[in-house]
């Protein structure tokens, strides 16, 4: 059952934006790559967070490390024309542009969940299509056991790619059967709109029952390997983010309780809602795990 938090009257979603998100599909250039737009079965019937606190509130560190800062910077960055590498243990390697390597893909909305493993959460519609689809077109072979994902790197767009502590590129990674599940999504835009550049444009991934770091942004290089790859977070915190990164209320992360969470835009008096396992996905993805310690493969 999934829970129903209370919502004040500036949380609701626009009902002209929300009747109308399949028709302003239909008229999203960077969806018309797409063939179809079919209705997506594991949407929440959670209402969606509006279209202004989704693209207002992010985590994107290439743009600063507020969270006000990828909405103010982010528009410094070209995402025409677009590239993404792929190699490793694929039949089909190579750079593709990206609509020759997605222009046949099944667009269709995705209304999901996504909790940050700072303890706040949004419901967000996706547009886009999953990951296997892709994977199965580039041909995964014998061999392959994971899917590593590299974003971006250009410091003359990407303000906050100029020092700190993190080595470019973003890295994120999924074991191949997480990677071929139906839920693992390539999302291209959001509210039937194109991606803007601070949700992760031109193309992201999205994970929706693990932490939202797993879920790498201005996605330039796909590889199949068969050794777990090195993911950023990981490697500069392995205590505090591990590989798999499911979301578990029964995990602190080391410096607060993962047991509740913050939905963005719940008003001043809406207090914390219950984190659930697998961020309410656990029928579906729960089998990926049988046998493990997700205590230890945190």
């Amino acid at each position: 059952m999934l829970f129903k938090p209370d919502y004040t009257a500036a949380d609701v979603t626009p009902e002209h934006l929300f009747l109308n998100r399949r028709q302003l599909i239909a008229g999203a250039a960077a969806l018309a790559a797409g063939p179809a737009l079919a209705a997506g079965p594991y949407s929440t019937d959670e209402t969606p967070n509006t279209y202004e606190a989704i693209t207002s509130y992010n985590n994107y560190y290439e743009f600063g490390y507020d969270k006000t800062d990828p909405a103010q910077y982010a528009g410094a960055l070209t995402t025409d024309p677009w590239s993404i590498k792929v190699d490793g243990l694929v039949d089909n390697p190579g750079t593709y542009a990206l609509a020759d390597l997605i222009g046949d893909m099944p667009i269709e909305e995705r209304i999901y969940r996504f909790r940050c493993v700072e303890a706040w959460s949004m419901i967000i519609p996706w547009q886009g299509f999953q990951l296997s689809a892709l994977l199965n077109k580039l041909g995964v072979q014998a061999g392959a056991k994971y899917v590593s994902f590299e974003t971006l790197v250009r410091p003359s767009e990407m303000r906050g790619q100029n020092g700190g502590s993190i080595q470019w590129p973003y890295r994120e990674g999924l074991r191949l059967d997480e990677a071929m599940h139906p839920l693992a999504f390539m999302a291209t835009g959001l509210y039937g709109k194109p991606l803007p550049n601070q949700s992760g444009a031109p193309i992201r991934l999205v994970v929706p029952w693990k932490y939202g770091f797993k879920s790498a942004k201005a996605l330039v290089r796909i590889s199949l390997t068969e050794t777990q790859p090195v993911t950023t977070w990981n490697t500069l915190a392995a205590n505090e983010y591990g590989f798999y990164a499911n979301v578990n209320p029964e995990v602190d992360h080391p410096r607060w309780s993962q047991a509740t969470e913050r939905r963005v835009g719940g008003g001043l008096f809406a207090g914390r809602i219950d984190t659930q396992m697998f961020n309410g996905y656990g029928d579906q993805v729960a089998s990926l795990y049988s046998g493990q310690d997700l205590t230890k493969d945190y």
